[in-house]
């Protein structure tokens, strides 16, 4: 209870960048991906979510919800060049960041670099220097622990910022919806809900060996958390376990040719992204969704590190591995067990995690 933990969270990232480059879209409904035929969106501004479009939904039932959202396609390099902007505003007063995607992150100001004793008021000045340099919002949540700062980050949202102090972190979560828990999902909450669980309150009453019996390893994890018990430190640096990449067809596909075509595409960006990260692994896998969105995988490993010659010929046994069962409207390939090419063969070494 002695740490002092911020997670800022970036509101409506992609969408955002795309009302800050593009003004004439400020004020209005925008979803980055897809179109309003096929695609899913990827991200969706505060106009678009009024309306009930959310990231993951299919962009034909996002153009259903908000028939005057705009589509615009995702920009990723430009993300990634803001998001960078926004860490070195982070490593200003602490080296201790741990990223959690390319708009979020955790910093652990415990003993920070601006000798500030309040985490309160330096997540306050990091928001006010991401508004003030890039141009973007985001939201805070500071308290002791990484799960409670997480759920903070949330309360105020968008461009507002929450703190749970130790002295209140008990009471806060007895009083939480169990969906607002970080980490539980609507199929663990509608399993807890067929349990009477609603609430923190309502999870506390359950004994740790009910809980471990009918969730697992997880059920330790949900009796610590709604005691205020999490004791995973801010890590600066993350293994990288994969490197993937995919595509959403306009229309979708049946002839082997054509899919043929879109995997030599992929392998090639997908050989660029490893080529920039000095990346090679020793399993490649292939990912096929249908038109019903059924989803598969297919995967084979190596002894050795895979050439990045060898991805292409890889992705096409995987594909004739098996005949399809319907057309296809996603095909997406990756590598993992992940080395450095700098490092010798072998050798497995943690990745630096870069994005936010």
């Amino acid at each position: 209870m002695d740490r002092k933990i911020i997670h800022i969270d970036m509101d409506a990232f992609f969408a955002s960048v795309e009302q800050l480059d593009h003004p004439d879209l400020k004020g209005k409904p925008v979803a980055v991906g897809g179109n309003k035929e096929r695609g899913v969106v990827a991200a969706a501004s505060y106009e678009a979510r009024a309306f009930g479009v959310r990231s993951a939904m299919s962009s034909k039932l996002a153009a259903q919800k908000c028939p005057e959202l705009v589509f615009v396609k995702p920009r990723f390099a430009r993300y990634k060049e803001l998001s960078l902007q926004i860490k070195e505003i982070f490593f200003e007063y602490t080296d201790l960041v741990e990223p959690l995607s390319l708009d979020e992150a955790f910093l652990d100001v415990t003993a920070n670099k601006a000798n500030n004793p309040s985490a309160t008021l330096i997540a306050r000045e990091i928001r006010t220097k991401i508004l003030e340099q890039i141009g973007l919002t985001a939201s805070a949540g500071i308290s002791y622990n990484k799960f409670l700062a997480k759920v903070a980050s949330d309360l105020n949202k968008p461009n507002g910022q929450a703190v749970i102090p130790p002295k209140e972190a008990l009471a806060f979560l007895e009083r939480l919806a169990i969906e607002k828990f970080f980490g539980i999902g609507k199929v663990t909450s509608e399993k807890m809900h067929k349990l009477g669980i609603y609430s923190g309150k309502d999870l506390k009453a359950f004994t740790l060996e009910f809980l471990v019996g009918r969730f697992g390893k997880a059920g330790r994890h949900y009796y610590d958390i709604v005691r205020g018990i999490h004791l995973s430190e801010v890590k600066p640096h993350r293994i990288r376990k994969s490197i993937s990449v995919e595509s959403t067809f306009e229309q979708d596909m049946e002839e082997f040719v054509l899919m043929r075509e879109a995997l030599s595409k992929l392998c090639e960006e997908l050989k660029s992204r490893c080529h920039k990260q000095l990346l090679r692994g020793r399993t490649f896998t292939l990912k096929i969704k249908y038109k019903d969105f059924t989803q598969i995988t297919r995967s084979k490993s190596f002894e050795n590190p895979i050439s990045l010659e060898e991805f292409f010929p890889v992705a096409v046994d995987l594909l004739m591995q098996q005949p399809l069962l319907m057309p296809v409207r996603l095909l997406g390939i990756g590598v993992s067990n992940l080395e450095s090419r700098e490092k010798g063969l072998g050798k497995q070494i943690p990745i630096p995690y870069s994005p936010l």
